[in-house]
């Protein structure tokens, strides 16, 4: 039997299991399905990684064999090209793969580090027809800079999330044509550096509030027709734009890989799409713990690492001590919040802070950070600015939730 089971050997996996090592824990087993460790960080060799972290810029995988070295000091075991099937109640763990055949491992706890996946077209539902040449940004990332293959040499972009700017510079640099970036939203779901440094520098337009309104081609897209939408998001007559193009890139958005954690019986946030967590990212299970991008989805790996040290830290404390114990408060969203992690508190389990992690639902310019309970409020953080591709982080004191009753919200208010 494992003291931990980590599920997922990405940039989550990684600084769980090193940091539940560090915590005491001996017995540690990581299972990844790709052949090496790094999950999404292998494929992403732009700079930009690592700034809060190590105070340096590092590529996606200078950023993951920093941790992958980290491991190897420490005895936790890596099984790789192996695939997670379930996860019992009993925290009993089916896998399978090439050497092993089909496993079941037994753990004293489970950390799910299984990362996101991307939308598809089928997801949005495009019309036109169905040719070659419509990828998912991810797909095509992983074709160029792992499988060196060019997807194609007329390229728009649907979506403006932070795999999509990326590529519209990276399709650029290797002598494709980008002809356009465009976004259904009325703002860019991705962080304005990315704006900046992959649309603007490149002179790739990018279109708010416009979609694909169809895909025309045989047996390869020949055509895409652009629309303006309107405040609904429905497409306006009359606005089209015919953009000949051999290529349709999708940055529509990400979705946290939970068919583990929803068979598993864990309770799923409908807000994030992820496992709702508690201040130590324990799920609703006792002894499951979840972190990363599976829980919700992240703009900076350096927020992953951070992330998913608490989770491996409290796993260590699980095995270690017992369960936390403590009555829960809920966490709630209000004006301008889309969703807050954790959705639960237990000021019991906190020592002096907690650090509440949320995005917002539209651009905002100077505002205040709201957190209150009941009738009282709690604190408030000043900003600047606030948009929805960059994720918020604010720390609150646990003393201040005393002498107050209720869920604990989260709002913004304009100044």
């Amino acid at each position: 039997m494992y003291d931990l089971i980590v599920i997922g050997g990405g940039p989550a996996g990684l600084a769980a299991a090193c940091s539940a090592w560090d915590n005491g824990l001996r017995s540690i087993l990581i299972v990844e399905r790709d052949r090496e460790l790094g999950g999404i960080l292998n494929q992403c060799i732009h700079n930009g990684f690592g700034l809060t972290r190590f105070k340096e810029e590092l590529t996606g995988p200078e950023y993951a064999h920093r941790f992958v070295e980290l491991l190897s000091r420490t005895g936790v075991e890596a099984r790789t090209d192996t695939m997670v099937l379930e996860v019992t109640l009993d925290l009993r763990v089916h896998m399978t793969g090439p050497e092993t055949g089909y496993r079941v491992e037994e753990a004293k706890s489970v950390i799910l580090a299984m990362g996101c996946r991307e939308r598809t077209r089928g997801a949005i539902g495009i019309p036109g027809t169905r040719p070659a040449g419509v990828f998912t940004a991810g797909a095509a990332q992983r074709y160029v800079n792992v499988e060196g293959w060019l997807p194609g040499r007329r390229v728009v972009i649907l979506g403006s999330g932070d795999i999509g700017l990326i590529m519209a510079r990276r399709m650029t640099m290797e002598g494709a044509k980008v002809l356009a970036c465009v976004e259904v939203m009325p703002y860019s779901g991705g962080l304005t550096r990315n704006i900046v440094q992959c649309l603007e520098d490149f002179d790739i337009p990018l279109y708010l509030s416009h979609t694909v309104t169809d895909i025309r081609g045989g047996d390869r897209v020949e055509q895409v027709v652009v629309s303006r939408v309107d405040e609904n998001r429905r497409p306006i007559p009359g606005t089209e734009m015919l953009f000949d193009c051999d290529t349709l890139l999708l940055s529509v958005g990400l979705i946290p890989e939970n068919e583990l954690s929803e068979r598993a019986g864990v309770e799923i946030d409908p807000r994030t799409k992820g496992p709702a967590v508690y201040e130590n990212m324990e799920t609703s299970l006792p002894g499951v713990f979840s972190c990363g991008n599976v829980t919700h989805v992240h703009d900076l790996v350096d927020f992953v690492s951070a992330e998913s040290e608490r989770a491996g830290a409290a796993a260590a404390r699980f095995v270690l001590n017992g369960p936390a114990a403590g009555e829960p408060i809920a966490l709630q969203n209000g004006f301008g919040v889309s969703y807050t992690v954790p959705q639960r508190v237990r000021p019991g389990n906190v020592e002096k802070a907690f650090n509440v992690f949320f995005r917002v639902n539209r651009n905002f310019g100077k505002s205040e950070i709201v957190v209150s309970r009941g009738e009282t409020d709690l604190c408030r953080f000043k900003r600047d600015r606030l948009a929805p591709g960059e994720m918020e982080n604010i720390t609150v004191p646990v003393k201040l939730l005393e002498g107050a009753s209720g869920p604990i919200t989260v709002a913004v208010r304009e100044v």
